[in-house]
């Protein structure tokens, strides 16, 4: 079982839910993928942990609505200095979302949009290291950037997060750069801006291992969620896509 103790700098490091309806999503993603949930306390604003076979694995905060945001998933990059991170962001041509703060002895974060306008987090970790266990099922397996600003967004992540950026594919149909190579890979970013819908913005999606995506989707279905993409096998698995009953999306991945 894939287990760490922290994650690489400028590696995904966790991934938190933003939902509407907490106890929904909490009972949701139990049955769904087996996860045990854990309430941090009112001094962390209502923040529920998120544990799979007793690791930490993702996290959920409620959406107030006031920030006009879609309920959703987030994912967060490692870095070793949030605020030299927001800075850098803005210096390479991206612009701060949530100036970087403390979360208590846990670790500090930030939020900024990158050079092509996603959303992505910085976690400076202090207790709190980021999940424990991935790229098994009922975890996060993969985290992909849909870009619409390909070349400014891979460079982006190169000088501000200090990826070791490596070409997968460089076709007309089908660019790919991921940071870390081979058995190593941890991330992607993908040339989105041929098929993404008019209005949906450039945007970071989470993949989370099932052993059988169709069974999986089903069972979306029986818990109230929707199937957004129905299952395909693909090089890289059979993947699927969904839609939590609040709305948020993730992705899933079985295989290969």
């Amino acid at each position: 079982m894939p287990q760490r103790d922290s994650a690489p700098i400028g590696a995904p490091c966790w991934v938190d839910l933003l939902t509407s309806d907490p106890d929904r999503s909490r009972a949701f993603y139990g049955q769904l993928f087996g996860w045990t949930a854990e309430d941090a306390g009112e001094e962390y604003g209502g923040y529920i942990s998120f544990f799979k076979d007793g690791l930490p694995v993702a996290g959920c905060m409620r959406n107030d609505s006031q920030s006009g945001s879609p309920d959703l998933w987030s994912v967060y990059l490692a870095t070793d200095d949030a605020q030299a991170t927001t800075e850098a962001a803005v210096a390479h041509g991206g612009q701060v979302l949530l100036p970087a703060m403390e979360v208590m002895e846990m670790g500090s974060m930030a939020v900024v949009a990158d050079a092509g306008q996603a959303a992505i987090g910085a976690w400076q970790p202090g207790l709190h290291k980021g999940f424990a266990i991935l790229g098994e099922p009922g975890t996060p397996t993969w985290f992909e950037l849909h870009a619409r600003d390909y070349d400014a967004s891979v460079q982006f992540y190169r000088h501000v997060f200090n990826w070791d950026v490596h070409v997968a594919s460089d076709t007309p149909d089908f660019r790919y750069t991921t940071l870390g190579e081979g058995d190593g890979q941890l991330a992607g970013i993908m040339d989105a801006a041929a098929f993404l819908p008019d209005g949906v913005p450039a945007h970071w999606s989470i993949y989370f291992g099932v052993d059988d995506a169709d069974s999986a989707l089903a069972k979306i279905v029986d818990l109230g969620g929707a199937i957004i993409r129905p299952a395909e096998d693909t090089p890289f698995g059979r993947l699927a896509q969904a839609a939590d009953p609040t709305g948020a999306l993730f992705k899933l991945v079985a295989g290969p």
